[in-house]
């Protein structure tokens, strides 16, 4: 298995074989949270306008997502786990459009398979993997906003590599080191109506969740629910 990491929404199109778009602050943190709420189905856009539009199509589903960080103008929910507490998603479609995760599953046109992850189920979605058995494996750190590359994502990449690898690392101090670089803003008393305190810790609960988010192919995109062995 070729395993190789790439970096923002230049690494998404470089994505082959089997792309992970990884985005733990928050995206994919927000639908691993949204199934385990009971979300019939997770709907991934690139633009608010398509988010709206699916919205009509889709009555009763919840809007969710972001721009800066900041809770798109007429959604339900921004890009916030904790936030997401607030809201019955049993049964709904969730229509998610973010900065950098839902942009990089957009532009991984070129992979045959797409999968979403954060710390949050970095391991189930290493047995995925493993359970596909792919030639290539594309480990994308989708950073801030697409463009910047943070700590939290390439932790994520460089963690799920070693699984792969058949090896058993523990992250555990480097996730607590995200509190004094990339996770700095959740403590922020400035900011906590945007990144709340408590997303840092839904974050960062590593391997709580034993599914992988796979992204199905169509008109429009889905997001499905795989569980995994151990």
């Amino acid at each position: 298995m070729e395993i190789e990491i790439y970096q923002l929404i230049e690494g998404a199109r470089r994505a082959r074989g089997l792309a992970v778009i990884i985005d733990v602050f928050r995206a994919f943190t927000v639908e691993c949270h949204a199934f385990a709420r009971g979300a019939r189905t997770i709907l991934p856009v690139a633009g608010i306008d398509e988010a709206f539009a699916l919205k009509r199509a889709h009555p009763g589903a919840l809007l969710v997502g972001e721009r800066g960080g900041r809770r798109c103008e007429g959604f339900d929910c921004g890009n916030s786990p904790s936030q997401l507490e607030a809201f019955d998603v049993r049964d709904r479609a969730v229509v998610h459009t973010t900065s950098a995760g839902t942009q990089g599953v957009a532009n991984a046109t070129g992979a045959e398979e797409i999968v979403g992850a954060s710390l949050v189920n970095a391991a189930a979605t290493a047995s995925y993997i493993l359970s596909r058995a792919p030639k290539a494996v594309s480990l994308v750190c989708m950073g801030l906003d697409g463009v910047r590359e943070t700590d939290e994502d390439t932790l994520c990449a460089e963690y799920i590599a070693a699984l792969l690898r058949g090896e058993s690392p523990d992250i555990s101090a480097e996730i607590a080191r995200l509190r004094e670089t990339s996770g700095r803003k959740f403590f922020d008393p400035a900011l906590q109506d945007v990144f709340p305190r408590r997303d840092f810790e839904l974050c960062t609960q590593l391997n709580r969740f034993p599914y992988a988010l796979l992204v199905r192919r169509g008109e429009p995109l889905r997001v499905e629910k795989v569980e995994v062995s151990p």
